[in-house]
């Protein structure tokens, strides 16, 4: 998986729909979207650039706010592996040479479906960076993603991640 997207529980269809004909349009035709066992969840693999993808959809969500219905995050994933504390650790350790060593960051969790200890997670990660924290504005957001035995960990911007309704709800203002 290399995309999650949250939708309103039950419309779990209607998104996946939303999502083949969003990345058909993009260029990716063969993009395997998954339904999880979680309500409200669905994961993408695509051959296209997630952060890439991502912005598209923010630009046309900005050109016609009614194109997305469904999709209310679309997040994107660097790299997908085990949900071990120790796995996280090594993966964070290979994508963290992305941030320069003047910019901060801030470790977000969201957990499903695991008993893994968030505090634990988070010790171990940022006894491993060395740049400063930032919990208000930091520069990346060092995202984990942990939906039961598989874990999605990304670097990104907070622009990198998508949510429908405060983008839609800034055109209003």
């Amino acid at each position: 998986m290399n995309l999650i997207i949250t939708c309103p529980r039950h419309f779990e269809p209607e998104t996946e729909d939303e999502l083949i004909s969003i990345l058909e349009e993009f260029g990716d035709p063969d993009a395997k979207i998954t339904i999880t066992s979680m309500s409200g969840i669905l994961t993408v693999e695509t051959k296209l650039d997630p952060i890439e993808t991502v912005g598209k959809i923010k630009e046309m969500l900005l050109d016609e706010p009614w194109s997305v219905r469904y999709c209310k995050r679309i997040i994107p994933i660097q790299k997908v592996i085990e949900s071990k504390i120790e796995e996280i650790e090594k993966s964070v350790g290979e994508l963290s040479n992305q941030m320069l060593e003047e910019e901060t960051y801030r470790i977000s969790i969201e957990k499903r479906n695991s008993e893994l200890s968030s505090k634990e997670i988070i010790t171990k990660i940022a006894n491993k960076i060395k740049n400063k924290v930032s919990l208000e504005f930091p520069d990346k957001v060092l995202l984990i993603e942990i939906l039961g035995n598989k874990t999605g960990v990304s670097i990104l911007k907070k622009s990198d991640i998508l949510s429908t309704e405060k983008t839609k709800r800034s055109m209003s203002e």
